[in-house]
């Protein structure tokens, strides 16, 4: 069960028939729209996954989605943090070195440049659909589980300034998830090519870690 509740952030308010809707990262498939009721509350019967939440139609939340999941807005028409075009977690610097190979993506009508191994030369053209086009370059079958990952990858960039640690991931997700799935190799197995640290970087569009280059 995922129940989304939503409220004024000074208030405490909550948003009553307010029309809330969730967008599964895996398929893309599109979750209602359900309206809040006399709590700000609106719960979907389905089990955890990862993904964004739509409230009257803008995007307010994207990652696990799963339990209770709370919401403040300071107004409804506040400008949402937006996840398919550039990067909103505000990943500094360049991935570009010395002697650099690069090659082209083709997102949308736009050319994204990457280095020989995948990683973006500007960080800030991230989006989903750059997402999609690595993994299909890269062979690889996204999940929800991948996106999870990916999306708490963007998160902890954001919130701490530095790539996540594999152990930082591992502590994280045999939580979330259970001890198996949140193992080293479980996470190996889900990015085969270089690992969590590497390949997830990657599609992430985050930075190369240390002492790759």
């Amino acid at each position: 069960m995922i129940c989304v509740s939503v409220s004024m952030k000074y208030t405490r308010e909550p948003l009553k028939r307010t029309a809330i809707e969730l967008i599964l990262d895996a398929d893309g498939k599109r979750i209602g729209p359900l309206a809040t009721d006399r709590s700000g509350t609106a719960c979907f019967d389905m089990p955890a996954s990862s993904g964004k939440i739509l409230i009257a139609g803008v995007e307010r939340y994207q990652g696990r989605l799963d339990g209770e999941i709370g919401i403040e807005l300071y107004s409804l028409t506040e400008t949402g943090p937006g996840s398919e075009g550039a990067a909103a977690s505000g990943t500094r610097g360049s991935n570009a070195y010395p002697s650099m190979t690069t090659r082209s993506l083709k997102i949308a009508d736009q050319e994204v440049l990457t280095d020989s191994e995948g990683y973006l030369v500007n960080p800030d053209d991230w989006s989903e659909a750059f997402v999609r086009q690595l993994a299909a370059v890269e062979d690889l079958q996204l999940t929800s589980e991948h996106w999870e990952i990916i999306r708490f990858q963007r998160n902890w960039y954001a919130n701490h300034g530095k790539q996540a640690t594999v152990r930082d991931m591992i502590k994280s997700f045999r939580d979330l998830w259970d001890g198996e799935r949140g193992s080293n190799r479980y996470l190996h197995q889900l990015f085969p090519r270089g690992g969590p640290q590497k390949q997830g970087n990657r599609l992430a569009g985050l930075l190369r870690s240390k002492g790759e280059v």
